[in-house]
């Protein structure tokens, strides 16, 4: 039997909350241990993670703790070294611009982590410069790979709407402030000096969705908040939480077919959870409606759908969510960030793109940009095509 082809994998950033448990954890680890994917024509490529931070203490203890041969803290050495085939990046994103510049400048295949800058410039600069070297790059869109939204985007491909008239969202949920309890997020998250914002952090995400699940985002109306102005960071020290912990967006849409479509997503790092899920979509069509979370979708369609009577002096009598049947995955669906990754590397083998690369992860850094501006001058604000 041949022996697997082995890519050896530049992992940046691995420390972090993201980093370690969905991309070392839950993704590469597997992948490793089960001896690596099967390819379309039935040859096989595994991996090998090296394991590259800023502490040394750290990220030696990771790789003894996950038997990983290899680890640094020598990122540039990392990315030039000849033996390695994929940087990966899951550090700041602040940082991100430079490390994913040398890694395309030393040829070598990149899998990031979004957004992939701070501005637009940069943003379409790295787009650019992956073209020009002929790699391959990918961006994670990992909620695409959820169960919940597979279920939904195939409702939408069996035509189950109709024509689609309307998406809502709602995500987020209370991030405790640190003053009593510690709070479940890194502080950096509410201070704008390091980046945090929750238009720059989930419009990168809504936008891969809305692209992904319904079509083309034409146009933005954005209101942020920042409705906790004080937190404590991981040190019990109060500071100015100065960042946006809020976004209400409304996004006009285009689907392929040329309908036009309203998107509403509301989130918020304040804001208690009276949901199934912690995010949550509902299409409304025609023909029929959905609601998906991470991993179930229920659905209601036309000949289904019951006739409410408004009488506000009466009890509701009736469950609503009675009257929707569950959507079945009719497969077995891995983990997300897993299925990614194993679409990527399957890509560099072929060397071809992967479809959800730099003008993608440019497009959602775009739609931030012009939620912050839609926000500052009160209006909403048309999206022009990015062109490379």
């Amino acid at each position: 039997m041949t022996e697997p082809r082995v890519l050896r994998i530049a992992m940046n950033g691995i420390t972090g909350r993201m980093g370690y448990r969905q991309h070392l954890l839950r993704s590469i680890l597997p992948i490793r241990d089960q001896g690596g994917i099967t390819l379309a024509d039935g040859s096989k490529v595994t991996v090998e993670p090296i394991l590259v931070g800023r502490n040394e203490s750290k990220i030696k203890e990771l790789a003894a703790r996950h038997d990983v041969e290899h680890w640094t803290t020598d990122l540039d050495g990392a990315i030039n070294d000849p033996s390695v085939d994929i940087v990966f990046d899951a550090s700041m994103t602040s940082l991100r611009p430079a490390t994913l510049s040398k890694a395309i400048a030393a040829g070598k295949h990149i899998f990031t982590e979004k957004p992939t800058a701070e501005t637009l410039e940069e943003a379409v600069d790295l787009a650019r410069q992956a073209k020009t070297a002929g790699i391959t790059a990918g961006v994670v869109h990992d909620k695409l790979y959820l169960p919940g939204l597979v279920k939904l985007r195939r409702l939408v491909d069996e035509g189950f709407f109709g024509r689609i008239l309307s998406l809502r969202g709602e995500f987020g949920y209370w991030v405790f402030e640190g003053e009593v309890q510690p709070a479940q997020r890194p502080s950096w998250n509410y201070r704008l000096a390091d980046g945090g914002s929750m238009t720059t952090d989930m419009y990168c995400h809504w936008n891969y969705v809305l692209e992904g699940i319904i079509g083309t985002v034409k146009s933005v109306t954005s209101r942020t908040a920042t409705h906790i102005p004080t937190r404590w960071d991981e040190n019990g020290e109060s500071y100015d939480a100065d960042a946006d912990d809020a976004a209400y967006g409304i996004f006009d849409l285009e689907t392929p077919q040329g309908d036009q479509v309203v998107g509403q997503i509301n989130s918020s790092w304040a804001v208690r959870v009276y949901r199934d899920e912690l995010v949550e979509f509902q299409i409304d069509g025609t023909h029929g409606s959905a609601v998906a979370g991470l991993n179930k979708c229920v659905a209601q369609q036309r000949a289904h759908t019951p006739k409410p009577v408004w009488n506000p002096d009466l009890p509701v009598t009736e469950s609503f969510r009675d009257q929707w049947m569950e959507v079945p995955a009719n497969a077995e669906l891995d983990n997300g960030f897993k299925l990614q990754w194993e679409e990527f590397l399957a890509d560099v083998v072929a060397g071809r793109e992967h479809r959800f690369g730099l003008l993608s992860a440019a497009r959602g850094v775009q739609l931030a940009e012009l939620g912050l501006k839609s926000h500052a001058e009160r209006r909403t604000l048309d999206i022009p095509e990015i062109t490379l």
